[in-house]
């Protein structure tokens, strides 16, 4: 009796001190979603909609649907497209994932994620000495994972697409060849990248402008063009084997790199079966690994699930606390048991399981902050052992896509492969070079995520599908590292517990734990000052923070698609 008497009280507690948080919030949301953002008004659209990181890619895909393509025609015309006029993220020399749901509700999830080359090896970043050499899987040739993107298009092309093959690649070429006009945001990122590309691209002259870039310059992308133009021809050969495989190789030969042809040759993306999995009667359609992202939102969804958030409102001091607690537990796990199927073998099962879930939040104690040093990797019976992109389209028969492709770092390794004109990833760095050494993000990792020849490396990517009642809901996803899985997660929150409509739940501010380092990490503004200080007093350390990802979603209501583009870059949503 006097257990209960005391639950009840608590559960009154929780009530109280959050309401006055969940008042302001809720004005604060209904005058200025996000803080600071202003209202929404959303349009909604019946046959179509593509929600990108950029206009032009937008209108690619766009242009596409209102040509009858279906969401994956739409979906190769944007991967294009972003590699011309995203140079950041956008690429044909990364790699990335795809989940798809079509409109009688199949599903299927693409890995097109990079692969280390047949010479890597566990120990090639390390000294003499067992340290890790700073910068070595960041900015060298020996950074690059085998690319898997244009492989990964041609897949989900020949598996699902409607339109020509090369009637997709043609937008992508017309803007490299042609030029676009760059935006405040490009300018300033080419304009800082500019003495990292003069360093490490010697006798090259791709993205570097005298006296920087600055808005409405146009971009034009020659050597790029002309290797869409392969690509456009031959498809996967023209990228895989020919002129650019041996470009690639001979910028690999010039930097010690570590890519051949025969990794090129060798490469091929994999269809994997979906994670899939529930939320208060939503069905999660999300990627398996080697992305890690699947796994954790679905764990974290299960760690909140019993818990009013709805009741208790956006970002306030209960919601926050119950989330951290969740990512905390999540990302230890993740970097234990997470890594590529292929070579390691990945408990999916056993993380997903409720009472496994259930066992990692009993010690979650409501009055203090529960410290990181504190929490390990769970255990269970019978165990051995920030820059990308995402885009989210849907059709007028309703077939979804959700992709998320990177290059790892913004420019990736910031290596032109000479004569293609293209960006070459530093994928290697998601790799776990040293176990207990953290990656360029803070993530930790171990065995499971060890490098190998021939495999893929962890990623947080987390492009998803939900569905409601059977039929399609909501279709999400983010780039920012370590921040993708958290950001994913909270709106989807947002939409579910808290009421938001798709711009709203994608421009409201965010924030993140990552379990080390033992800090939250906020976006300006994002809590009030009330909440910032009940949860400092509980032991929580807050840091200020930039941008937390960039969301673009889609979700389907009983007036039509309705899109979130996020403010904090140039991400664009068209429909019609």
């Amino acid at each position: 009796m006097t257990f209960l008497f005391s639950l009840e009280q608590q559960y009154l507690r929780w009530f109280k001190a959050d309401f006055k948080c969940c008042l302001f919030l809720s004005a604060s949301l209904f005058i200025y979603p996000g803080y600071g953002q202003p209202v929404s008004v959303q349009t909604h659209y019946r046959n179509g909609m593509v929600v990108c990181a950029t206009p032009q890619a937008a209108q690619v895909g766009l242009d596409i649907l209102k040509k009858g393509g279906n969401a994956v025609d739409a979906a190769v015309a944007v991967q294009f497209a972003l590699a011309v006029t995203l140079p950041e993220a956008g690429n044909i020399g990364g790699g990335g994932f795809m989940a798809y749901r079509s409109a009688k509700g199949e599903n299927s999830t693409l890995d097109f994620r990079e692969k280390a080359p047949a010479k890597a090896s566990m120990n090639m970043y390390l000294d003499a000495s067992g340290n890790v050499v700073p910068n070595m899987s960041l900015a060298t040739h020996q950074a690059s994972g085998v690319p898997g993107s244009v492989d990964g298009m041609v897949e989900a092309h020949k598996k699902y697409g409607k339109l020509k093959w090369a009637d997709l690649i043609q937008p992508a070429i017309d803007l490299a060849h042609n030029g676009f006009k760059v935006s405040r945001r490009l300018a300033a990122s080419l304009t800082r990248a500019g003495d990292q590309f003069k360093k490490l691209n010697p006798g090259k002259s791709y993205l570097i402008k005298d006296g920087g870039w600055k808005e409405g310059d146009l971009l034009i992308q020659g050597d790029l063009a002309k290797t869409l133009g392969l690509i456009r021809d031959k498809g996967r050969d023209g990228f895989y084997s020919g002129i650019v495989a041996e470009q690639l190789a001979e910028e690999m030969n010039n930097g010690s790199g570590l890519i051949t042809k025969t990794d090129l040759q060798n490469y091929h993306s994999i269809w994997r079966k979906p994670i899939i999995g529930n939320y208060k009667g939503y069905r999660i359609i999300t990627m398996p690994p080697p992305s890690s992202g699947g796994i954790a939102l679905m764990q974290l969804l299960h760690s909140v699930e019993k818990y009013p958030l709805a009741r208790w409102g956006f970002n306030c001091d209960s919601a926050v606390q119950l989330i951290v607690e969740a990512e905390r537990r999540v990302y230890a796990d993740r970097s234990k048991y997470m890594g590529d199927p292929d070579f390691y073998k990945v408990p999916v099962d056993s993380l997903l399981r409720p009472a496994y879930t259930a066992s990692r939040m009993a010690n979650f104690n409501w009055n203090a902050a529960t410290p990181s040093t504190s929490i390990q990797p769970g255990s269970f019976a019978g165990y051995e052992s920030d820059q990308t992109t995402h885009y989210s389209i849907v059709d007028r028969e309703g077939n979804a896509v959700a992709i998320t492709t990177t290059l790892n770092d913004s420019f990736g390794s910031k290596i032109f492969v000479k004569g293609a004109g293209f960006l070459l990833n530093n994928e290697m760095d998601d790799f776990s070079a040293k176990p207990g050494v953290p990656n360029m993000y803070g993530l930790l990792g171990g065995t499971a995520n060890s490098i190998q020849p021939g495999k893929r490396m962890l990623s947080a990517m987390t492009p998803t599908i939900i569905e409601k009642s059977g039929k399609l809901f909501m279709i999400v996803g983010t780039p920012g590292g370590s921040t993708i899985i958290t950001s994913v997660f909270q709106t989807i929150l947002n939409v579910i517990e808290f009421g938001q409509d798709m711009q709203q739940a994608v421009t409201s501010k965010r924030f993140h734990h990552q379990w080390l380092p033992d800090d939250v990490q906020i976006e300006k503004d994002a809590f009030d000052p009330k909440t910032r200080s009940i949860l400092q007093q509980k032991g929580y350390k807050i840091a200020d923070h930039g941008p937390s990802g960039r969301v673009d979603a889609i979700l389907k209501t009983k007036d039509g698609y309705e899109g979130g583009a996020d403010p904090r870059g140039d991400d664009t949503k068209m429909g019609w």
